[in-house]
């Protein structure tokens, strides 16, 4: 759908809108076109008589962590998501200066996923000067379920940011409460290892590096709450005979 570098910015779906010219400075950039993807995915799954298309759950780690809370946001067909170490751009807070910081996002390597008037923040501008921050994507997700889970920065996940996430998770609280939804339950950050799963914003740090796998366990359980078991599908085989 979209080459993961600035030179594939002609191309793909980016591309094709612009029909192989330059993007303008207000035109997505990739985790948006990512995340577009994501949108045509479930337009191929209500099709699809074999997926239930309303309990579908969109995960991601580190760059498609990113892109799978810009999905989650901008998709209101998604039911859940699993954010993992997703840093700068994605479930970290841009007005903390720890770990991946907007400068780094806006620089050569990575500069692509982002509209080009995102770069302006890494100078002249500072990330104090944006008018939103990572809080409010994540409340564009309300009233649907988020579970944002990281590393710890002893661990090796520092450049993530488990503390920054949990910041912006709790700043994204109130508009979940607004909608008759619980947040994190606590303004605490949590001690690593601690599963925040009561209400429909969800958070863990786990002591490894930069890996969603020790997570795992944590988010089905927290998705458990919100699934229901998949019907049986319709018997395509004829029933065997008494020889069988």
């Amino acid at each position: 759908m979209q080459a993961d570098n600035g030179e594939g910015l002609t191309q793909g779906i980016i591309g094709l809108c612009n029909k192989g010219q330059p993007r303008k400075l207000d035109d997505w950039g990739a985790l948006r076109a990512w995340a577009w993807g994501a949108s045509r995915a479930l337009d191929y799954f209500e099709t699809d008589k074999t997926v239930d298309a309303k309990q579908v759950s969109i995960d991601g780690h580190s760059r498609y962590g990113k892109a799978a809370l810009v999905a989650m946001a901008y998709e209101p067909r998604l039911a859940i998501a699993y954010i993992s170490s997703s840093g700068t751009g994605g479930a970290k807070i841009f007005r903390r200066n720890f770990g991946e910081l907007l400068e780094n996002v806006a620089g050569a390597s990575e500069f692509h996923w982002m509209a080009g008037n995102f770069l302006k923040y890494a100078g002249p501008l500072t990330p104090n000067d944006l008018p939103v921050d990572a809080h409010e994507l994540i409340a564009l997700c309300a009233p649907r379920p988020v579970f944002v889970g990281g590393g710890a920065a002893g661990g090796g996940d520092g450049w993530a940011d488990a503390r920054g996430t949990f910041v912006a998770e709790l700043a994204a609280g109130p508009v979940y409460v607004l909608l008759g939804k619980k947040g994190l339950g606590t303004t605490e950050f949590p001690p690593v290892g601690t599963a925040l799963i009561d209400g429909d914003l969800g958070f863990r740090q786990h002591p490894g590096g930069h890996t969603p796998a020790p997570n795992w366990p944590t988010y089905i359980m927290f998705a458990s709450r919100y699934f229901s078991a998949a019907s049986a599908a319709p018997a395509t085989a004829a029933a065997p005979n008494a020889s069988d």
